[in-house]
């Protein structure tokens, strides 16, 4: 089932002679339940693509569909609940408040939304992630791993539709950024979430089951890996 629909997606910053394209007519769709790794070199658009599709961020034009409807289209109220409800963010640098602890940063999507917690998933949530013992830790008192485990946490506990990661194991050494490969693919499977990762990591791209490559802000190949 199609749960994705990136049409001629264009991005610009600037005009005439200062005019930058980070994203230049981007089309592709994703079924429910896949693996994508966006990859490509610095400056290729990445990012900005990502960041689209989490509605953090509009096109200069272009279509983003996500469940058979059109995301760009909607107010800022409207895309606060998409925010909220249908995508998860994770970032590179965690973005955890740092006054809350693991488990506070974890359940503050549900919080905002003002959903009734369910401290049953949130248990079996932060067992599945390896917190159990740091739950009560402010992200101060955390390792750059385990601050990833909670930012992954939080992302995934509304059980959205899409999960969307941005360097995830971009600040990470190799054993901690392999356990949040083998999370994100815990999560893709688990819930059957449509993943989309954009990474330098190698390692990380050929767990994909598909790898989109960017240059310049076009689609340069879009290769099935499984």
């Amino acid at each position: 089932m199609e749960i994705l629909k990136v049409e001629n997606l264009c991005k610009s910053y600037g005009a005439g002679e200062t005019k930058v394209t980070a994203l230049d007519n981007v089309s592709f769709s994703a079924q429910k339940g896949e693996f994508i790794s966006v990859v490509g070199p610095s400056g290729s658009g990445k990012s900005t693509l990502l960041h689209i599709i989490a509605g953090v961020d509009k096109p200069t034009s272009g279509k983003l569909i996500v469940d058979g409807k059109e995301v760009l289209q909607k107010s800022q109220e409207e895309l606060a609940i998409y925010r909220r409800r249908q995508v998860g963010l994770i970032y590179q640098f965690y973005n955890l408040i740092p006054v809350l602890n693991a488990e506070e940063n974890i359940v503050l999507p549900l919080k905002l939304d003002g959903q009734k917690i369910n401290q049953a998933r949130v248990n079996e949530l932060i067992d599945a992630l390896g917190l159990t013992d740091r739950r009560k830790h402010l992200p101060k008192q955390l390792s750059g791993g385990q601050q990833q485990r909670v930012s992954i946490g939080r992302a995934i506990i509304n059980a959205p539709a899409l999960v969307a990661a941005d360097e995830p194991t971009g600040n990470l050494d190799n054993q901690n950024g392999r356990e949040i490969i083998e999370l994100l693919k815990y999560s893709n499977k688990k819930y059957n979430q449509t993943l989309i990762v954009v990474t330098h990591d190698e390692e990380l791209a050929l767990q994909a089951d598909r790898i989109i490559r960017l240059q310049d802000g076009k689609i340069l190949s879009d290769e099935k890996l499984k």
